[in-house]
């Protein structure tokens, strides 16, 4: 991979498949220089595109990747901190070791990466971090407390990075996708599924392309006024 200070460059983390893998290849098919990390390896192969295999929780490991990354880019025009994982589970049932590693994943992930990111961010004329949250804030589900609570987290995280780092013309938005068919949702039963889309607007699953035309939207150059916003998809109401 070769980049210079024209180059628009990406960085995603939880490329390695599902909705992370889609946003990668959607923004390399748009000519843009993607650095993707994950725990596994990736099946993405592409000039323009760079795979590192870490433990995004680690501040060590974190640390490193961009010691990495520096090597190809000296900027970062976004990041998109996609990886996630959930947990359904009773409130009272809920084990201690899966709380943490929620929010060790949820949180303390997407802290690092946008912590370590922001010298790289600055570099860029305009740059911009989109967090992934979920419709489970808003609805309060019964049964993802914890994982809820891990996005309620990162939504807090996403509007107070947007004020402290719009100084340095670093917007920092979020997206809640509604239902989307990736892994995260496989082992959910369909009842539980249609119970949740019933309380959207719009009565569909969601798909990559709803989000990769959001991820588009905050993007975008027009948008250098969004900042702090945190848009949900389907239209959810209580």
């Amino acid at each position: 991979m070769t980049t210079d200070a024209s180059s628009k460059t990406l960085l995603i983390t939880g490329a390695s498949k599902g909705l992370g893998k889609v946003i990668a290849e959607y923004y390399l098919d748009k000519g843009w220089s993607v650095f993707g990390c994950a725990r596994s390896e990736s099946q993405i192969e592409h000039d323009n595109y760079q795979h590192f295999q870490l433990d995004i929780t680690s501040p060590e490991q974190v640390a490193t990747l961009f010691k990495d990354i520096r090597k190809y880019t000296k900027h970062l025009n976004a990041l998109i901190n996609n990886a996630g994982i959930a947990s359904m589970n009773a409130f009272a049932l809920t084990p201690s070791h899966t709380f943490e590693k929620v929010f060790a994943t949820n949180v303390h992930g997407t802290f690092l990466f946008c912590q370590k990111a922001l010298g790289m961010l600055k570099r860029a004329n305009s740059s911009c971090i989109i967090n992934m949250t979920t419709v489970a804030v808003p609805l309060q589900l019964e049964g993802e407390a914890v994982y809820a609570a891990s996005k309620s987290a990162v939504e807090t995280l996403t509007q107070i990075i947007a004020k402290e780092y719009g100084v340095f013309n670093i917007r920092c938005n979020a997206i809640g996708p509604s239902p989307i068919q990736t892994n995260l949702i496989r082992s959910v039963p369909k009842d539980k599924i249609d119970k949740l889309i019933d309380h959207q607007a719009i009565k569909e699953m969601a798909t990559p392309e709803d989000v990769t035309n959001l991820v588009d939207f905050f993007l975008s150059p027009a948008s250098k006024m969004i900042t702090g916003q945190i848009i949900y998809l389907g239209g959810i109401s209580k």
